[in-house]
């Protein structure tokens, strides 16, 4: 399970003195515990791997708001930060794979229009959590369902 490999990483960076993985692992054990309490059970490695998509993305929008103030000390902490969240999720889809499975998707839902993206959305979601970037993609399924950018 994804929770016990963390778990695991954790003591590793303690038992290594690397506090600064030790630090993101602990945040990241935080937030899975936090999670954990708000919906009163325990995550699933699916339920794990949403809580790291969120930190990636959080991670994403501070670097970008960093690297504006010209704060490149703090960028590259949330980077450090970023790829060890990255380094517990599955490997990224290629596009081509994220086309494939849209294709699928279309054709498994029968969606047609912008009034089926939900239901697309649904099927998509569980497939590529932690897998590709879900607003890009719903960018892709609008463009597919003729519903523009």
């Amino acid at each position: 399970m994804l929770k016990q490999r963390i778990q695991s990483d954790m003591k590793a960076a303690l038992k290594e003195g690397d506090k600064r993985r030790l630090a993101v692992v602990r945040l990241i054990l935080a937030a899975v515990q936090q999670k954990e309490i708000d919906e009163r059970a325990a995550l699933d490695d699916a339920g794990v791997l949403a809580v790291l998509d969120r930190m990636v993305k959080q991670r994403r929008d501070s670097i970008a708001q960093y690297e504006q103030a010209g704060r490149e000390d703090l960028a590259a902490q949330e980077r450090y930060e970023m790829e060890v969240c990255r380094s517990y999720m599955p490997e990224p889809l290629t596009e081509a794979a994220i086309d494939a499975l849209i294709d699928s998707a279309i054709a498994e839902t029968g969606a047609a229009s912008m009034r089926d993206m939900g239901r697309l959305m649904g099927w998509l979601k569980p497939r590529l959590q932690g897998r590709a970037d879900m607003g890009a993609v719903g960018a892709r399924v609008r463009g597919r369902l003729g519903g523009g950018n």
